[in-house]
C-alpha cells in the first residue's frame, strides 16, 4: 500500500474573512474582528490581510491596532455565524471524501488517498476544492498537502499561506526547506519549549530532526520523542471522523469583565461556570471524577494564578460536587491578587448510564431536581432560570448566555 495522501484546509484569516463576505462595503478596507469593540483593551481575534500590512497581530489589543491605523474598520464577532460556515466547507470536502476531520474552527484534516482516480492527483483536487470554498462561501483557502497530518500541516502553515496559489506539498523531496526554519516555526512548539531548546543549542527544525532522540526524551520523556519525530515528519494518527466522539474533559473558561478582588465575587463566577459544566456534561451523557481549576492574575507582564485539580470519591454531573471541589481548590491556592480569568473542568468521563452511588447521599432527589433545570433550559433558554447570586454586579450568567465560546453569537 502507498503513502496516505492528507490534505489540510486553512481559510486565510477566517473570522475577517467572514465579515468581509458579510458586508462588501469593507472589501478594499483593513477590517478586525475584535472580542470587544466598545472597549480599546479588547482583543484582536482576526486581522484581514490589509491590516496586517500595517503591523497589527491577532492577540493584541485594540488600542495598539488603532494606533498603527487610524481608518481600522473595527467588527463585533459573529460566532454563529462562522460555525455555519465551518460546517458548510465540512460538506464541501465531503464531497471528495468522508474522511473529514475538524482540527479547529477554521482549519480541517481530509484523508483523499481513495479519491485520487475519482478526481485526480492531489494539486488538482487541492485546487478544485480551493475553487469551490470560494464559490460557495466567499473565503479563501490555503492548503497544505503531506503523506500524513504533521506534514499537511506545516506545510500549510510555512508554505501554503506564502504561496501565490495557497498550495504546498510537503514530502521527502523538499524537507530541507523545512527543516532550514527556526525551530519556533514547528507546530507543537511554544515560547517556552522554543526557548528551552535554543538553550540545549537547537535552532532550526533540522537540528531539532538531527538531534539524538534518547537525549529529547531523557529530558521530556514521551514528549521528547514527539517533537524529534515532528522535526522528521513522521505521525501516525490517521484522520478520523470519530475524533471528537469520546471527548477526555468538558471545561468552561471566561475572561471577566473586569478584575475581581473579593472571594464573595469570585465565588458567584465558579458557581455559573460549574453549574455550565455539570449540565453539558448532563446533556451528553457523562460524569466525572477528576475536577480542575484554574485561575489567571489581571498583571499580564507578571503573569500569576495557578491550576490545579482534585479527584473526587465518586464519579459526579451536579454541580455543587464541581463547586465544592473547585472552590476549595480555589480558596488553598489564590494568592489573594486581582482575578481576570476563570475555569473550571471535568476529567476522567464516563457514561452516566451506569454509575456508583453514595448511599449517605439522597442522590435520586438531587437527580430528579436537575433533570427538571434541564428540561426548563432545554425548552426555554439558558436565562430561564438561574441562582439569585447571579443577579448582583458579580454575576455572568446572563450576559454570557448570549455568547458563543466566549463571543456574542
Amino acid at each position: 500500500m502507498g503513502d496516505k495522501v492528507i490534505l489540510l484546509t486553512d481559510i486565510q484569516s477566517f473570522y475577517a474573512s467572514v465579515e468581509k463576505v458579510r458586508n462588501n462595503e469593507y472589501k478594499d478596507k483593513p477590517l478586525v474582528v475584535a472580542g470587544d469593540p466598545e472597549r480599546r483593551s479588547g482583543i484582536i481575534l482576526a486581522a484581514c490581510p490589509l491590516a496586517k500590512k500595517y503591523g497589527i497581530k491577532t492577540a493584541e489589543t485594540l488600542w495598539e491596532a488603532q494606533n498603527k491605523c487610524p481608518d481600522l474598520i473595527v467588527v463585533k464577532p459573529h460566532m454563529q455565524t462562522y460555525i455555519d460556515v465551518s460546517l458548510a466547507i465540512s460538506k464541501i470536502m465531503e464531497q471528495f471524501t468522508d474522511l473529514v476531520e475538524p482540527f479547529s474552527i477554521d482549519e480541517q484534516f481530509m484523508d483523499i488517498s481513495g479519491s485520487l482516480r475519482l478526481f485526480g492527483n492531489e494539486y488538482r483536487i487541492a485546487h478544485q476544492l480551493q475553487q469551490k470554498i470560494l464559490l460557495e462561501t466567499g473565503v479563501y483557502a490555503r492548503i497544505g498537502i503531506g503523506k500524513n497530518k504533521i506534514l499537511a500541516k506545516m506545510a500549510c502553515d510555512n508554505f501554503a499561506k506564502k504561496n501565490e496559489n495557497g498550495i504546498f506539498k510537503l514530502d521527502e523531496t523538499n524537507m530541507e526547506q523545512l527543516w532550514k526554519l527556526p525551530i519556533g516555526k514547528m507546530f507543537g512548539v511554544g515560547q517556552r519549549m522554543e526557548k528551552h531548546l535554543q538553550g540545549m543549542g537547537i535552532f532550526t527544525i533540522g537540528q531539532l530532526a538531527k538531534f539524538p532522540v534518547d537525549l529529547l526524551k531523557k529530558r521530556w520523556g514521551i514528549n521528547g520523542e514527539v517533537i524529534w519525530q515532528t522535526a522528521n515528519g513522521i505521525d501516525y494518527s490517521p484522520v478520523s471522523v470519530k475524533t471528537y466522539h469520546q471527548q477526555k474533559s468538558i471545561g468552561h473558561h471566561m475572561t471577566l469583565p473586569r478584575d475581581y478582588s473579593e472571594p464573595e465575587e469570585i465565588k458567584i463566577v465558579l458557581l455559573e461556570l460549574c453549574t455550565e459544566v455539570a449540565r453539558r456534561c448532563r446533556n451528553k451523557g457523562y460524569m466525572g471524577t477528576t475536577v480542575s481549576c484554574r485561575v489567571r492574575g489581571a498583571d499580564f507582564n507578571f503573569p500569576t494564578g495557578f491550576y490545579r485539580q482534585i479527584t473526587l470519591p465518586i464519579p459526579t454531573n451536579f454541580d455543587m460536587d464541581i463547586f465544592k471541589a473547585s472552590y476549595g481548590l480555589f480558596l488553598k491556592y489564590w494568592d489573594g491578587r486581582p482575578v481576570r480569568s476563570l475555569g473550571v473542568s471535568l476529567t476522567n468521563l464516563q457514561t452516566s448510564d451506569c454509575y456508583q452511588i453514595d448511599l449517605f447521599d439522597n442522590y435520586l432527589y438531587r437527580e430528579k431536581l436537575n433533570s427538571a433545570l434541564d428540561a426548563i433550559w432545554d425548552k426555554y433558554g439558558r436565562t430561564a432560570i438561574y441562582r439569585a447570586s447571579s443577579l448582583t454586579k458579580a454575576g455572568q450568567a446572563s450576559e454570557r448566555a448570549r455568547k458563543i465560546g466566549g463571543h456574542y453569537k
